[in-house]
């Protein structure tokens, strides 16, 4: 299968995975959630969909990680009605980790930043 089929395809879950959590997911847990990137197996069978969420607590990502998980089958549904594909990806959701990453280039940054001035 070609790699422009499944950028298409990985484009298309993307688009329609944010707008199903905005209109059709009433779960206060995925409230702010924001899909960044999905990747998809050569095959289309298998879908990593990667999310970020604007609280930085542990907690709060727990709970959002336990809605995601609780709404994956309506997801996946939802996915099945609105593309079409032979056979729907199962769908895997997990947490975006490069703002993290950044962040914390950033936070070595300041320090460096503040040192330079002493």
């Amino acid at each position: 299968m070609s790699n422009h089929r499944v950028g298409r395809v990985r484009q298309e879950v993307l688009r329609e995975v944010n707008d199903i959590l905005r209109s059709d997911v009433k779960d206060p847990r995925v409230e702010g959630v924001t899909i960044t990137d999905v990747t998809l197996t050569g095959d289309l069978q298998d879908a990593v969909i990667y999310y970020s969420t604007l609280s930085d607590k542990a907690g709060e990502r727990q709970k959002t990680q336990a809605g995601l998980d609780s709404v994956q089958g309506l997801i996946r549904s939802k996915l099945g009605e609105r593309l079409t594909l032979y056979k729907v990806p199962s769908i895997r959701f997990e947490r975006d980790q490069s703002i993290d990453y950044g962040q914390r280039i950033d936070q070595l940054l300041d320090q460096i930043h503040q040192t330079d001035e002493e």
